[in-house]
């Protein structure tokens, strides 16, 4: 099978994000691959080593991305491919499905896999629009799948209850989270890793201009959210707390 992974380069869920002049600080900042994407690559080496075939991961961005592919490959997958979009003015989620449907378009994929979402953006947009793009199936929010015989029976998280889908592939699916328990690169993975290809692309490769991808949206502002303020002890008598607590839900909280 041909599959395919697309991932993304995200902050680590443990960074304390920092905003300067409307812009997050990324100065010393730790990144890792996109958690979600993560179940993506396990998932896509099990589909490997079941059915046969090859997994090449997929990325668009810098070369500081480089370091969270050569982490896929050391969990197990077998090529990997940076496409660099520096040139992008105001790049969104338009624009990365765009730089990776001109990419897929004549890969003959079978299944395409990614995260449900990012965990910085979290707008779980790339996927569906890549699968239009391309002409292909689409299932969101998988938590299992099994192929056979030209077709995926999906099994899809639809607001904590379970969905099941059967489409022909080939088929793009964002993983969620339940779908497989993602492995940690082992020594003799990273070791393979160093040796295994990673190509390097720039739109020119994909025949696409800046304009073809430029951005559709303005990010308009970017702040943290309001520090939480302290709670309160409500004392005295238990009628008084009452009236005391009506009171702040309705004055101070104003949800009432």
């Amino acid at each position: 099978m041909n599959i395919y992974v697309i991932l993304k380069r995200t902050f680590d869920t443990e960074e304390k994000i920092q905003i300067e002049n409307g812009e997050i600080v990324e100065d010393g900042a730790e990144f890792i691959i996109n958690p979600y994407d993560e179940y993506a690559i396990e998932e896509a080496i099990q589909i490997r080593d079941e059915h046969g075939g090859e997994v090449t991961l997929v990325t668009v961005g810098d070369e500081e991305a480089e370091k969270q592919l050569r982490t896929g490959l050391a969990m197990g997958a077998d090529k990997a491919v940076l496409i660099e979009d520096e040139d992008v003015e105001n790049g969104d989620q338009f624009s990365t499905q765009a730089i990776l449907a001109a990419y897929l378009q004549d890969k003959d994929a079978d299944i395409i896999l990614g995260g449900n979402v990012a965990v910085d953006g979290g707008s779980g947009q790339v996927g569906p629009r890549l699968a239009e793009q391309l002409g292909f199936n689409h299932v969101t929010s998988v938590v299992k799948i099994d192929i056979a015989d030209g077709k995926a029976t999906i099994e899809k998280d639809v607001e904590g209850d379970q969905q099941i889908v059967e489409v022909s592939l080939p088929v793009v699916v964002t993983a969620q989270q339940g779908l497989n328990e993602p492995r940690y690169p082992s020594l003799p993975g990273i070791m393979k890793a160093k040796k295994k290809p990673l190509e390097t692309l720039d739109l020119d490769d994909l025949d696409l201009d800046e304009d073809d991808v430029e951005g559709k949206t303005k990010t308009v502002d970017r702040y943290l959210p309001p520090e939480k303020e302290a709670g309160k002890i409500l004392e005295g008598e238990l009628d008084d707390q009452v009236k005391e607590l009506v009171s702040l839900l309705k004055n101070e909280a104003k949800v009432i």
